[in-house]
């Protein structure tokens, strides 16, 4: 059986963080598929409500003002007779007065009905008011009217409202079903293979399927069939979607762009209209190809808990199923995917004859990130002491995304710094800035902290030292830098796919070289090894479970069967434990033992080294930031001035 490939790792050891660390780093952004155009509304139509708003408003206006005046009793109306003051008078058939007095203003009133009014009439005509009557016909239609108006508004308001939402649903309900792919046809190409730096042998595998399509003949010949669908899988930020795109600009052949997540709705049976139209338009187009971007969010394994339901998602996926079964091998067309969560698809999806090609992109290596680091700079002034091998060695784990990331911070460095050419030391200080998060320059510690802080440290960088398969010391530092106080970083000679178990056991020891040093320097530990107890035990518990790396257990591994990077957290699946409770103490047990011996080994080589420690400690106190360079020199100075005792000791001893 072929070695398990482990991912390329780079160690940073650093003191106790603070609060949890909560940084992710963004993957490559997605540009959003381009809703088809709805059809054009009449210019008139947005001010259709505000009008009739107006209108009622006006209306209203009106008839409030319809009958201005002064409201009178019956006996106040009777005493302004009386006294002549009245000057005229219009009496409806329901007793509503409405009058004007001799000094010009208005006045309304009512006369009771059951009343016998036959000596008003003497008194309004003796005083010679001019009477006139009316009927109550017109008030009676504004009434009318005043009900009506807000009815017919609301009526209006909810045929409006209607129509808005038929609007957003894309040219109404007929549309609902339709396809979202975004269609780049062959005369609009604008990525291809050279845009993309590294990943030849992924770039190989995907020209095939672009060269079936552009001269099938060539393979009928000899007799051989092109793929159906190709699956690319891969981790986040690793550039799967712009390969996508390269095969767009490559094919010269209409391209059918469309995410997993545009396929299901809230509608039942919208998902698999949508793949039905999807199929369709490409068979219009073919030869073509249909790329699915986030292929899990439509083609997750059916059953566990949702066993023979009518699910919408499973719906979608059996429509997709059928119809990748169902077109002509012949018609040219290929369905390209897309996921970095493979163990979410449906077997069935997988097979043969669906998804032929299973093309795995991986990590860049580092010659492929020195060539994407190249890719990312074009358009940006370098100073001269950059050099992109070097800071390729220095990313170990890094994706495109990541690396892309890692460029435009060190730009945005030397804009906050007030230039516009990237140096050597603004890339560092970015790469700081993404592995360990913002500097933290307004924190101050206390001078105990301090001296803790650089005690740690140099124990960490002391112990790398002095272990023989530990990678390189880069740079310590006791800045705090997001939720660390500190930091030794450690860059590997070369990029490993194996790990010795040599390797591994100095992993553990340099881990615990900062708790080593405060239990040297101080008598007793402090809460600053809390993050690389974590990570240690992690080691040594991947070390007895999956490696096979403890007498005890012997050669047996229980690995999750999943890549994981040295210290990273295991998948849920990895949880459920294949195996009993005695040996879960047999694990545990081993994983202390391994931690106890890595500290105790840590512990041995400072104590031996004591004044080296004193003075990297010192040294760190005073620069704050310390090269590597600078811990071998402090070793070197110490081993001379041993050689020096020993050899005074000899000399003074008696012949």
């Amino acid at each position: 059986m072929p070695a398990s490939r482990e991912p390329p790792v780079i160690t940073v050891v650093r003191l106790a963080s603070r609060h949890p660390t909560r940084s992710a780093k963004p993957g490559p952004p997605r540009e959003p598929p381009t809703p088809p155009a709805s059809p054009q509304s009449p210019a008139w139509r947005p001010w259709l409500l505000p009008l009739v708003l107006v209108t009622v408003f006006l209306v209203l206006l009106m008839r409030s003002q319809a009958s201005p005046g002064t409201s009178l009793s019956y006996s106040h109306f009777l005493g302004k007779v009386n006294t002549g003051q009245v000057k005229t008078v219009d009496i409806n058939d329901k007793g509503a007065v409405d009058g004007t007095l001799k000094d010009g203003r208005k006045f309304t009133t009512r006369i009771p009905t059951a009343l016998d009014n036959s000596s008003l009439e003497q008194q309004l005509r003796s005083e010679k008011v001019d009477i006139t009557a009316s009927t109550s016909g017109g008030g009676g239609l504004g009434t009318l009217l005043a009900f009506l108006l807000p009815l017919v508004l609301l009526g209006a308001l909810f045929l409006w409202t209607g129509r808005q939402a038929a609007r957003t649903l894309s040219g109404g309900l007929s549309a609902v079903g339709r396809s979202r792919a975004k269609i780049i046809e062959a005369e609009r190409p604008t990525t291809r293979f050279g845009d993309v730096a590294g990943y030849e042998g992924v770039k190989q595998e995907i020209s095939e399927v672009v060269d079936f399509l552009r001269h099938p003949e060539r393979y009928a010949v000899a007799g051989a069939k092109g793929p159906r669908g190709v699956l690319m899988v891969g981790p986040p930020g690793t550039g799967k979607t712009l390969l996508a795109r390269a095969v767009a600009g490559e094919a010269e052949v209409p391209f059918l762009s469309v995410t997993g997540s545009a396929f299901v709705e809230m509608f039942v049976g919208v998902g698999a209209s949508r793949v039905r139209d999807l199929f369709a338009d490409a068979r219009k187009r073919a030869p073509s190809i249909i790329f699915i971007d986030e292929i899990d969010a439509v083609g997750s394994r059916r059953g566990g808990a949702r066993l023979g339901g009518n699910d919408e998602r499973e719906q979608t996926l059996n429509q997709l199923l059928a119809e990748m079964d169902g077109f002509d091998q012949s018609s040219g067309i290929v369905v390209l995917a897309a996921t970095n969560r493979p163990e979410a698809l449906d077997t069935a999806l997988l097979r043969p004859g669906r998804f032929d090609r299973h093309v795995t992109v991986p990590l860049p290596n580092q010659a492929e990130r020195a060539a994407i680091l190249t890719v990312h700079a074009e358009g940006k002034t370098l100073a001269p002491d950059v050099d992109w091998d070097v800071i390729a060695r220095a990313t170990p784990g890094f994706s495109g995304a990541d690396l892309a990331n890692l460029v435009n911070e060190a730009a945005i460095n030397a804009v906050r710094a007030g230039g516009a050419v990237i140096s050597a030391q603004d890339l560092d200080t970015a790469r700081d800035r993404v592995l360990l998060g913002r500097r933290e320059t307004s924190n101050a510690l206390l001078p105990e902290e301090r001296q803790a802080v650089a005690v740690h440290e140099s124990g960490h960088a002391l112990v790398a030292a002095l272990c023989e398969h530990a990678d390189p010391v880069a740079k310590v530092t006791i800045l705090p830098s997001g939720p660390a106080l500190g930091a030794t970083e450690q860059l590997p000679e070369a990029e490993r796919h194996l790990y010795s178990e040599g390797y591994l056991n100095d992993l553990l020891t340099v881990r615990l070289g900062g708790r080593a040093a405060e239990l040297v320097a101080f008598g007793e530990g402090s809460t600053g090894a809390a993050d690389d107890l974590a990570g240690a035990t992690q080691i040594a518990g991947r070390m007895v479970r999956d490696f096979g790396l403890s007498p005890a257990l012997g050669p047996v591994g229980y690995a999750s069967g999943t890549a994981q990077r040295l210290g990273a957290e295991p998948p849920e699946a990895a949880l459920q434990r294949p195996y009993s409770e005695h040996t879960q103490r047999l694990v545990d047990e081993e994983t202390a033992r391994l931690v106890r011996q890595a500290e105790k080994r840590a512990v041995a080589l400072l104590r031996e080294h004591r004044t080296a420690l004193d003075a990297l400690a010192k040294r760190l106190i005073a620069h704050e930031t310390v090269a590597g360079s600078v811990v071998l020199d402090v070793l070197r100075e110490h081993r001379r001035s041993a050689d020096d005792d020993a050899a005074t000791t000899d000399n003074t001893m008696p012949s």
